[in-house]
């Protein structure tokens, strides 16, 4: 009887090594770790950052513009890092946009996206002059009333529920019933009104899906959502300027996950571009990317605080947890539990020698940072590190929750 081999994480060469430890910002991470002065950490890596988004640019057609998502991950300097290498920022809320201002953006070149637009929200958006991505009729009236009162035509475009799905995606955020964007059925209607109203209207947000390794099935989507946004702009009330095209690229977190391949899709989205000179000459082509461009140059560290053995099985307590990352403890959209990629960071030139469990130190079995995974002998006072995590970590987890200490962060 043969038996399979378990699948395993995909290589992370991301990260140097040196002398058994992980390298962050060219920094042994035990040095990191005194130049903090706390456990645990989210490091974020600015030259892993910076290669990212060249590597992007470079796969990509010259004329495609690339946002970056704040809701990725908010941290105020990381922001300010990207905003030097990327053509716009995507932001969710005023506190995001507090964030992208505070970082120098050109207000021209930011955009807001979110399907709960407070009125006092979409008032801030009208005073600064970023672009209102409108999901619904109540938005039109609000931006309406707001561009009134300013003397300022509110920049609007229309978010788009499309009549398809992403395949493949991690979370479908259109197609179907969605609390995202205006149906396509009821978009002309929504484009007569803000014509009437006065508004200035720049062109269609669509974003069908999040965290999609298929490259075939993201190529489908934006040619999907290209062929829509052409039947749209026929009963535009001006000519599109900006056509986005959303995202959806995804990173590999778990077992058996290989990254995404870029080629296909940077053939697809030239072909777009080129069509789009023609059918949308006064259009930009741009796409949203978040965990794409962050996910892998992050970290999270924790420190192991106990070490204990229950019937048979080794547990590694930690200081961190869900409480600081939610998305590794499995409970942020998992529906089985899998592994992000985990090592002992000072011990990076030793082999698997336990299965190991790295729990946190929260009061409840949800708090699991590595499930019975291979990893090398640990002891109270090594270093924990989840991969994976410069993405949908710190502000997306529960800090609060049983008044443990809060994590910090760091761009190194």
């Amino acid at each position: 009887m043969s038996f399979s081999t378990p699948p395993l994480h995909a290589p992370l060469t991301q990260f140097a090594t040196a002398d058994g430890q992980l390298l962050v910002g060219g920094l042994p991470l035990t040095r990191l770790v005194e130049r903090v002065g706390q456990t645990p950490f989210y490091a974020y890596d600015r030259t892993l950052l910076t290669a990212r988004a060249q590597a992007l640019r470079a796969a990509l057609p010259p004329g495609l513009k690339i946002h970056y998502a704040i809701k990725a991950n908010p941290m105020p300097a990381l922001v300010c890092h990207m905003a030097t290498l990327v053509d716009g920022l995507d932001v969710a809320s005023a506190g995001e946009l507090k964030v992208a201002l505070d970082a120098g953006a050109d207000p021209r070149q930011i955009s807001f996206a979110g399907p709960g637009k407070r009125d006092a929200e979409l008032c801030q958006a009208v005073a600064a002059g970023i672009l209102v991505n409108i999901e619904s009729f109540r938005e039109l009236a609000v931006l309406a009333a707001a561009s009134e009162r300013l003397g300022l035509p509110a920049r609007v475009a229309v978010r788009v529920n499309p009549d398809f799905e992403l395949k493949a995606s991690g979370m479908k955020m259109g197609g179907g019933p969605k609390q995202f964007g205006v149906d396509a059925e009821q978009v002309p209607a929504l484009l007569a009104e803000i014509g009437r109203a006065g508004l200035a209207f720049e062109g269609f947000h669509l974003f069908a899906g999040s965290q999609n390794l298929r490259a075939e099935a993201i190529a489908e989507a934006q040619q999907k959502s290209f062929a829509l946004a052409l039947r749209l702009a026929e009963q535009a009330p001006a000519p599109v300027r900006l056509l986005n095209l959303g995202g959806g690229f995804g990173i590999p977190y778990f077992p058996g996950e290989q990254p995404l391949d870029l080629a296909p899709i940077g053939d697809n989205l030239a072909q777009l571009c080129a069509q789009a000179a023609t059918a949308l000459p006064e259009a930009e082509l741009v796409i949203e990317l978040g965990r794409y461009l962050v996910g892998e140059a992050g970290i999270y560290v924790c420190r192991v605080v106990d070490r204990k053995v229950s019937r048979g099985q080794t547990y590694l307590v930690t200081d961190g947890g869900l409480h600081h990352h939610l998305a590794a403890s499995g409970n942020f959209g998992q529906v089985i539990r899998k592994n992000y990629p985990v090592a002992i960071g000072n011990r990076m030139d030793a082999a698997a020698a336990e299965t190991l469990t790295v729990v946190g130190p929260l009061c409840t079995p949800l708090d699991v940072l590595a499930d019975r995974m291979p990893l090398p002998a640990a002891e109270i006072g090594d270093l924990v590190v989840v991969f994976q995590s410069g993405a949908y970590g710190y502000t997306a987890s529960p800090e609060r929750f049983l008044g443990h200490p809060a994590a910090i962060e760091v761009l190194v």
